[in-house]
């Protein structure tokens, strides 16, 4: 019972490490491939003008459009049904944070309908803008957008997402030409991969000499009368060892040239982020530094209106002591005035307050103040001079 018991733990491990094995090697096939179409289209540049009607191009927008379709979630209707969409609904979405992007003018073009000829309209207006590589960036750092789009195990969303932008990069070298009214952005067919053209067999260096060993081997095992003529493969396989050395030798100078091309292509990308990073350092600088000064023009400003507003309040204040004492040496003077006296302060102090500049002072005024305090002065001297008059005056004296 526990064999079996371990024998069918071993038989659900294995059908679960099937889908991973193979979905892993999906993924590993795609982004090789995309590798292999991405350097011959370097090497197919250097020549001529990459257009649509280049075999190397048509190949690597099939190679592209299968690993953006990789695991993409269908679409759910109102009925419940899953309808398949296209990556053209991802990238349109993803990618509205490029700058300058050209989502709006695929968008509104006239000769391109369904949503998969748009995601091919993308790819070569994208390429012709050598801003493909930034479009999958900037689509990939938007990890919830992806996350929405696409299903577990998807390239999109693997490690293999961060090889695909880096070697897209390297396309910003090359000029491209398309016209799109052509038939390659028909999105009735599903785009297919031709895969003939990598897979070349190229003999290892140890199959070479092993090769060569068994033919020496054969050609000393020969009879001892053998004419020169059977000396002679001995000589083509050193010609064919030397010319497959030549070969790998090129091979070898072309890659370092594609990654030397890479290489600069990258440095020029991160010298423009980092003069653009600068520049706007720069300006954040300067908003801070006016920012400052405006602070603390608005605190100098604040701090001169408490300063009158405080003046004010002390001559508001004056004013009622003035007042206060006005009618109590007219109660003391004459009582039977002190109504009268009572009344024409309070009409004095109604007729100050109403001719103080008090809204004045709020909005910052220098003048209200100076005028307001030789206004209640002039008052107060005229208004103190009047019980002077009327202990003078002949009325009042005892006779």
């Amino acid at each position: 019972m526990a064999s079996l018991g371990l024998g069918g733990l071993n038989v659900s491990a294995r059908r679960k490490s099937v889908p991973a094995r193979n979905a892993a090697v999906e993924r590993r096939n795609l982004i090789t491939v995309c590798r292999f179409s991405v350097k011959t289209l370097i090497d197919r540049s250097c020549f001529e003008t990459i257009d649509d009607t280049s075999p190397e191009f048509n190949n690597f927008a099939a190679i592209l459009e299968q690993i953006l379709s990789h695991r993409l979630k269908g679409q759910i209707t109102w009925f419940g049904y899953e309808s398949p969409r296209s990556f053209w609904d991802y990238i349109r979405v993803a990618c509205r944070k490029v700058s300058h992007n050209c989502i709006c003018s695929i968008e509104n073009m006239e000769n391109v309908g369904s949503s998969r000829a748009k995601g091919r309209a993308w790819i070569r207006v994208a390429l012709m803008e050598k801003h493909l590589s930034e479009y999958i960036s900037t689509a990939l750092r938007d990890f919830k957008t992806t996350r929405r789009f696409y299903e577990d195990g998807a390239i999109v969303l693997g490690e293999e997402a961060n090889m695909l932008a880096g070697m897209l990069l390297g396309l910003n070298a090359i000029d491209f030409s398309f016209c799109l009214k052509g038939e390659g952005l028909d999105g009735s067919f599903p785009a297919v991969i031709d895969y003939t053209p990598y897979l070349k067999f190229t003999q290892s260096s140890d199959s070479i000499s092993s090769d060569e060993e068994e033919l020496r081997t054969l050609g000393s095992s020969g009879s001892e009368g053998s004419t020169p003529e059977n000396i002679g493969p001995p000589f083509i396989t050193d010609e064919n060892s030397w010319y497959n050395k030549c070969k790998r030798v090129e091979q070898k100078y072309r890659l370092a040239l594609e990654q030397k091309g890479y290489l600069e292509e990258l440095v020029r990308l991160r010298e423009n982020q980092l003069s653009e990073s600068v520049s706007q350092n720069k300006l954040l600088l300067q908003r801070i530094e006016d920012m400052d000064l405006a602070h603390k023009m608005e605190k100098e400003q604040l701090e001169y209106i408490i300063v009158e507003l405080q003046d004010q309040l002390k001559s508001f204040q004056s004013l009622d002591q003035l007042s206060a004492e006005v009618s109590l040496s007219q109660s003391s003077l004459d009582p039977g005035h002190s109504q009268d006296g009572k009344q024409d302060g309070m009409n004095l102090l109604n007729e100050g307050k109403e001719d103080t500049p008090s809204l004045l002072g709020l909005c910052g005024s220098l003048t209200s103040v100076a005028s307001y305090k030789s206004l209640t002065s002039l008052k107060s001297s005229e208004y103190l001079a009047s019980p002077t008059t009327e202990m003078t005056s002949p009325g009042l004296t005892p006779s």
